[in-house]
Formats: C-alpha cells, sequence, structure tokens
C-alpha cells in the first residue's frame, strides 16, 4: 500500500503533521492584528520641490476623476486610460503602505505553542512524504 502522496511515508504522519501545521499556522496567522490608518488626507507621497509637497491620497482622485471622464468619452483614449490605471495603482499602493502589523499580546508559553504546532506540524508532514523503501 502506497502511503501521503504515492510515497512510502506513513498516512498517520500525513494527517497529524497536516492537522497540527494547520492549527498553528492558524493561531499564528489570528494573533495577528492589522491597522490602518488610510485616509482621504493622508499624506502618499513627497515630492521636495522647493520646500516639500505632499500629495495626499483625495489628491489621487483627481486624474482617477478626468481618466474616467476621457474613457467614458471615448474609449480608446490612451490618456484617459494612463491616468485611470496608474491613479488606481497609486491609490492600491497607498493603501498598501499605510496596513501596520503587530502581535497581540501572549504569554510566551502560548507563542512557543503556536510554533511548535506549526513548524512540528509542518517537519511531521514533509517526513510523511519521503519514500521510507528507499531509505531502510
Amino acid at each position: 500500500m502506497r502511503g501521503a502522496g504515492g510515497s512510502g511515508g506513513g498516512l498517520g504522519q500525513f494527517f497529524i503533521g497536516l492537522i497540527m501545521m494547520c492549527s498553528g499556522f492558524y493561531m499564528l496567522l489570528s494573533a495577528i492584528i492589522v491597522r490602518s490608518h488610510f485616509g482621504m488626507g493622508m499624506r502618499l507621497f513627497s515630492v521636495s520641490a522647493g520646500g516639500g509637497y505632499g500629495v495626499t491620497s483625495g489628491m489621487i482622485l483627481i486624474p482617477f476623476i478626468f481618466g474616467i471622464g476621457l474613457i467614458f468619452y471615448n474609449a480608446r483614449n490612451i490618456l484617459g486610460w494612463i491616468l485611470t490605471l496608474g491613479s488606481s495603482a497609486a491609490l492600491i499602493f497607498g493603501v498598501i503602505s499605510s496596513i501596520h502589523f503587530s502581535m497581540r499580546p501572549m504569554t510566551s508559553f502560548e507563542l512557543l505553542t503556536i510554533l511548535t504546532l506549526a513548524i512540528g506540524g509542518l517537519g511531521l508532514f514533509l517526513r510523511s512524504l519521503k519514500n521510507y523503501e528507499r531509505d531502510h
């Protein structure tokens, strides 16, 4: 009988490792707190021409509005597509760059349990895919 992944490894190790790995990484990812302070007055980019000028996220919407208007007027207008896609990319970049990740407060026992489940489960999972018939 073939084991996990068609190898000679054990099915028990495969499922125990998979359960440990999934629960450990789930607990690790659920302990991460994601915050964002994105707003229409938030400074996305700074231009240092003449004393420092900040481009806010609300100002990015101005070329977006013109681009949408140009596209609805003439869908083949390259300038409209460039304005729309460029300002959309700038907004997405601004949202992603304003994200802050932090860990929730936890005890060292909780963290060690999470890491043992995640990394131990990964090791057990990968060991189950190994072919034991060739090793012995």
